[in-house]
């Protein structure tokens, strides 16, 4: 009797959830929509009817609550609540894909494919198998409603893991952070990434969950009373000035304070930003922007703002949609209060993501249509070129889809650029002119050099001017290929242009100490050079490396060859002879000239790189050593040798490679060798000889020796070691400090 009072029960049960469903889906529905949902509903309750979950629940309602999450918390149309309510009947019942075809069509049938397909990449194996998951991703990105339903359904197994095993609640949970939650992020929902991210930390450190959890709830009634104080006086304001607002106070996600103890090393007590205030205003469509900034200003006269806390997505949404102005205020009691101003539509698509995104677009449009310009762009954001299946998953993993980012041009405009491009590789991006005439850039309305690296969501103005051409300098930090090409093709135009006068400077000069100007003459000349073309040999007459000199030694060494090689040979003997044949006609050594027909060295005691000011010394049997102005030896040399040393400069033409040590001091935290040995492998064009590291009471010391292109190469490495987490310090050392 018992058993069917339960069946009774449950039946209601069923029924009341599916009358919620209804609900919740009805401003979206249109005509025959209620039937075919009605349709879906009843064949799932008989596919599952005999089925149960792990908590001893009916499992239809698992996919109602699937439906009710498209509906409700994603904003999701009919065909989404469908395959909600059917997401699970191929895999688990008698109903085939076909059957679905018949009844709801090809694009039900061709998403409950899709979801059918990914529960064999994640559900049946304990490894993710990547190759799997790439493909899987590529052929979901026909149908965005897959990751968003597969995201519905991982939400709901999420909020009922509690009845799971603990191995699978481990492994679920771990599954969620690795891959659901960035996704989630990824695709603007922050409503769901920020619950995936609290339950994934809730399965896998629970201890630090709850103790999170209940010093939240400790602080509670003094964040109140905090947030009240704070609101009081600008609520007035608002009203006064006839806003219609919704202003409150949200703590942050207990994911997100867990992160800030363990990075920042600071205790829960330290934290200053807790919770951010967000007010959220009812404002017409070409006020949105205007408003926001009016509040801005509102708030900015009661508490004095942090400048460098300013963030506005109003102006550069971020590349996942997300539109709000943040500002963090010093509040009463000292405190600083992080404010979060949007308008109604930038807080749902905040929250929702795209789904919230295209409803708001032209109305008359027919919502399909809009549905697919929203995949494409979804589709955009999947391509990927990375080849090595594993390596995407690690990429994945880090920075889901980090490959891309999203910048904007001054009009608005969103272009894709790889992560990691600089002002320069967006300049090339827009155009090849642009780029070989870039000077500068205005990124978020600040002048930055054309070294920056761009971040997401940011907006670039390109400065240009007629006067700018590339030189060799840009292939240190361009990293798109596109950027790169056009760079060397401009500069070899360059040097063809500067070659073409350089040949009309050597026929002059050629003609003056009565030297025919035939092919055979240049092509004898160039070999006495030593030089590898022609076009080589112009183009350092233009430069005034070779002249009347170097002609006229080439004249006497047709007339007597044999003479001029003994010469030579005889000439190496004395330091004062290698004195003057150093210094020769310009009294300058150019470094990295492979032509220069002499041997020099870059000295260990400092290791010189291009860039560095530098000197030659001319010693006896080791030819010339290169040494940095500020080289520890350099002050006695300079003193006791004057007349031993030359000046001497670098051949910018070449891009030569110098060995260079660098120290690095902090505190030894878990993976800290790990996150600096992938910050050296990721920076273009940088290898590792050698690396050392030791330890002290919690204090690392390393040294690294890499090779680098030029000063401003090793300064760039050395910025973007700094920002590794833990690291203190980081300088060039002097000396070759080999191992």
């Amino acid at each position: 009797m018992e058993k069917s009072i339960n069946e009774e029960q449950e039946k209601k049960e069923i029924l009341s959830r599916y009358k919620k469903l209804l609900t919740a889906s009805r401003r979206r529905l249109e005509k025959g929509d209620k039937e075919l949902i009605r349709k879906a509903f009843e064949l799932a309750v008989e596919a599952h009817k005999d089925m149960r979950r792990k908590s001893g629940e009916p499992y239809i309602y698992h996919p109602i609550a699937v439906a009710q999450i498209c509906a409700e918390e994603i904003g999701l149309g009919t065909t989404s609540i469908i395959c909600g309510l059917l997401h699970d009947t191929v895999e688990d019942t008698e109903i085939t894909l076909a059957d679905i075809e018949g009844m709801f069509g090809e694009r039900v049938a061709k998403i409950i494919d899709g979801l059918t397909k990914i529960s064999g990449v994640f559900d049946q194996t304990s490894s993710l198998q990547a190759e799997n998951f790439r493909k899987m991703l590529l052929t979901l990105s026909d149908d965005i409603r897959v990751i968003l339903i597969k995201l519905a359904d991982r939400l709901h197994n999420m909020r009922t893991l509690d009845s799971m095993a603990r191995d699978k609640q481990i492994k679920i949970a771990s599954e969620t952070l690795y891959l659901y939650a960035p996704l989630a992020h990824r695709l603007g929902l922050n409503a769901i990434k920020t619950e995936l991210e609290d339950l994934g930390l809730k399965f896998t450190h629970t201890d630090a969950y709850n103790e999170i959890l209940l010093k939240l709830e400790e602080s509670e009634p003094e964040r109140k009373k905090f947030i009240q104080k704070f609101i009081e006086p600008i609520k007035d304001i608002l009203k006064e000035q006839e806003f219609k607002f919704k202003i409150f106070g949200r703590p942050k996600s207990v994911y997100s304070i867990y992160h800030k103890i363990k990075n920042k090393g600071v205790p829960f007590e330290e934290i200053y930003d807790l919770f951010a205030i967000r007010i959220i205003i009812d404002s017409l469509p070409d006020e949105e922007k205007s408003d926001c900034w009016r509040i801005y200003s509102i708030i900015t006269d009661f508490y004095h703002p942090s400048p460098e806390r300013l963030r506005d997505w109003v102006s550069t949404p971020k590349a996942n949609g997300y539109e709000s102005l943040h500002t963090t205020v010093m509040g009463p009691e000292g405190k600083w209060v992080e404010v979060q101003i949007r308008t109604e539509r930038m807080d749902e698509i905040a929250e929702k993501g795209y789904a919230a995104h295209w409803k708001y677009k032209d109305k008359a449009n027919d919502k399909e249509s809009q549905l697919e310009e929203w995949i494409a762009k979804i589709r955009e954001m999947l391509e990927s070129p990375e080849e090595n299946a594993l390596d995407f998953i690690d990429d994945f993993k880090l920075n889901l889809f980090a490959d891309d980012i999203f910048v904007f041009t001054p009009t608005g405009e969103m272009r894709t650029i790889p992560a990691g491009s600089t002002a320069l590789d967006f300049a090339f991006e827009i155009h090849s002119k642009v780029g070989e005439h870039c000077i500068g850039a205005k990124v978020n309305h600040k002048l930055v050099p054309l070294s920056y690296v761009l971040k997401g969501g940011d907006q670039v103005e390109l400065l240009t001017s007629k006067k700018q051409n590339p030189n060799d300098d840009w292939l240190g930090f361009v990293v798109t290929a596109k950027a790169k090409s056009r760079i060397k093709q401009a500069l070899k135009n360059e040097r063809r242009k500067i070659a073409d006068e350089g040949r009309e400077i050597l026929e002059r000069k050629f003609n003056k100490q009565k030297l025919d100007f035939t092919v055979q003459n240049i092509d004898e000349f160039t070999k006495f050079m030593k030089l590898p073309s022609s076009m080589e040999l112009f183009y350092r007459a233009a430069k005034d490396v070779v002249g009347i000199t170097e002609i006229k030694d080439f004249i006497n060494f047709k007339l007597h060859p044999e003479q001029y090689v003994t010469k030579k040979i005889e000439k190496q003997h004395t330091v004062d002879d290698m004195v003057t044949q150093a210094r020769g006609k310009s009294d300058m050594l150019v470094i990295g000239d492979d032509m220069q027909q002499l041997d020099y060295k870059l000295s260990p005691c400092c290791s010189p790189i291009l860039g560095d000011d530098v000197f030659g010394f001319i010693t006896v049997g080791e030819g010339i050593k290169i040494h940095r102005v500020n080289c520890p030896n350099a002050a006695k040399l300079l003193a006791n040798y004057a007349y031993r040393v030359v000046k001497a400069k670098w051949n910018s033409d070449k891009l030569l490679t110098f060995l260079s040590s660098v120290k690095i001091t902090g505190t030894d935290a878990m993976g800290i060798v790990n996150n600096i040995t992938k910050v050296i492998s990721t920076q273009h064009n940088v290898n590792m000889r050698s690396i050392t590291f030791d330890t002290e009471d919690g204090i690392f010391e390393g040294t690294i020796m890499v090779y680098v292109h030029s000063t401003e190469h090793l300064t760039q490495l050395i910025n973007n070691l700094k920002k590794v987490p833990g690291v203190i310090n980081v300088q060039r050392i002097d000396g070759d400090n080999k191992q």
